[in-house]
């Protein structure tokens, strides 16, 4: 008999129809003896439309009244759930975030878990309970009810496995795994039988939507299993999905590469002709950083004259701010001009393979160099690389790499 926590996103329970298919399988897991938590999502759409009523009475919405109204997305779930199963026969009892004692931090919209108080699921369990909990929330010290930000129902269900050392974190969703990239643009690609915490935190970073980053992280650091699977095949049909572990729990002779991610959020600023001298990096991010926008790639050329040119890459929603800022520190920093691009796109090849292997840089920009794809920017880590290109290449290069690097082969 295992502790299984199971997550189901909102297109899982985007339905009464789906709700009650979610309520068979969960049941189905009980009756193998197994005992579940689950922790769900908003029904799909139900948090776009809470932020856009909340809109209606301010246009920056007050940050703290914000998740009182985006946590009773998820209070509906658990209820209709809890009844689903209560109708086939299953106990069950639904917990909010609050309920459970999701202790965060005072972050409001994007709050992180600071612990969890596992005593109430436990009883439960102990009494034959299916126990539901509401993903994307919690409660700070003084009581006020927090959430997680976007996508935050998957920290919810690792961190609850982690504080009941689950057996398994099982990630329902929309899709049957995690593929060698996005099947949508490269047919051929494969689901993965298993795959490392540091691919899929790479993945993940790169633009994989599969799972949330910090799920990922917080699986990792408490070595928590992951497996992704969909909700939407028929009860009994199940695949075994993906499982997200150890590198030592997957076979030796793993694939050199093992995915293709891209994101197409991407924008490139450069500042030209600043000059070369200690603390102009500073004096570039910093103003950026303290706006809150996340900076990604980073370039300064070789400087030549005494000058210098600084380019980097923001979210392409900040595009527009990013610029505005440089705009006014231009003077101050001596820059002569900025120049930016919001139609750049970043594809990454991810592989704990690289670090025995050589010759995966100049693999990827051979494929891409026949393509007559440019590439305008690299960064790497140990099991990654990444480049910024234009983006009209995008799916071209993605196809293109993925046939480079045999990924529509099955591994022998």
């Amino acid at each position: 008999m295992a502790l299984i926590v199971q997550k189901y996103g909102g297109t899982s329970v985007g339905s009464p129809e789906r709700i009650k298919n979610v309520a068979r399988r969960v049941a189905s897991w009980q009756a193998k003896g197994h005992r579940v938590v689950v922790v769900v999502s908003a029904m799909s759409g139900e948090t776009n439309r809470l932020i856009a009523l909340a809109k209606e009475m301010q246009t920056n919405p007050d940050s703290r009244e914000m998740d009182v109204i985006a946590s009773t997305g998820e209070q509906v779930t658990i209820g209709l759930l809890s009844m689903a199963l209560m109708g086939i026969g299953v106990k069950a009892r639904s917990y909010t975030g609050g309920q459970v004692r999701v202790l965060t931090d005072s972050a409001f919209t994007k709050a992180r878990i600071v612990s969890i108080d596992e005593g109430n699921i436990m009883r439960d369990l102990d009494n034959g309970y299916v126990v539901v909990v509401a993903g994307f929330q919690g409660v700070d010290g003084a009581g006020n009810i927090t959430t997680l930000g976007r996508g935050g129902s998957d920290t919810s269900a690792v961190a609850i496995a982690a504080a009941l050392k689950a057996d398994e974190c099982q990630i329902y969703t929309d899709v049957d795994g995690v593929y060698t990239t996005d099947p949508r643009i490269v047919p051929e690609a494969r689901r993965l039988e298993s795959i490392t915490f540091e691919e899929m935190m790479e993945m993940a970073s790169l633009g994989s939507k599969v799972l949330q980053i910090r799920s990922v992280e917080f699986a990792g650091k408490y070595k928590v299993k992951l497996r992704v699977l969909s909700s939407l095949e028929e009860l009994g049909q199940e695949g075994q999905g993906t499982l997200i572990t150890f590198e030592d729990d997957i076979m030796m002779e793993q694939p050199t590469i093992s995915g293709i991610a891209f994101n197409r959020d991407e924008a490139k600023l450069t500042v030209l002709g600043v000059p070369d001298r200690p603390g102009i990096a500073y004096q570039i991010l910093g103003p950026v950083a303290e706006a809150n926008i996340d900076v990604d790639m980073i370039i300064q050329n070789i400087g030549h004259d005494g000058m210098t040119d600084f380019s980097f890459t923001v979210p392409r929603g900040e595009f527009a701010r990013a610029t505005a800022i440089l705009d006014q520190v231009k003077g101050h920093i001596g820059a002569r001009q900025i120049a930016g691009d919001n139609k750049i796109a970043k594809v990454s090849v991810v592989g704990v393979g690289m670090r025995s292997h050589v010759g995966i840089a100049s693999k990827m920009f051979r494929t891409l160099a026949e393509e007559g794809i440019n590439i305008q920017m690299i960064s790497t880590s140990e099991i990654k690389i990444s480049v910024v290109i234009d983006e009209k290449y995008l799916e071209l290069a993605v196809r293109v790499l993925h046939k480079a690097f045999d990924l529509d082969q099955a591994p022998a």
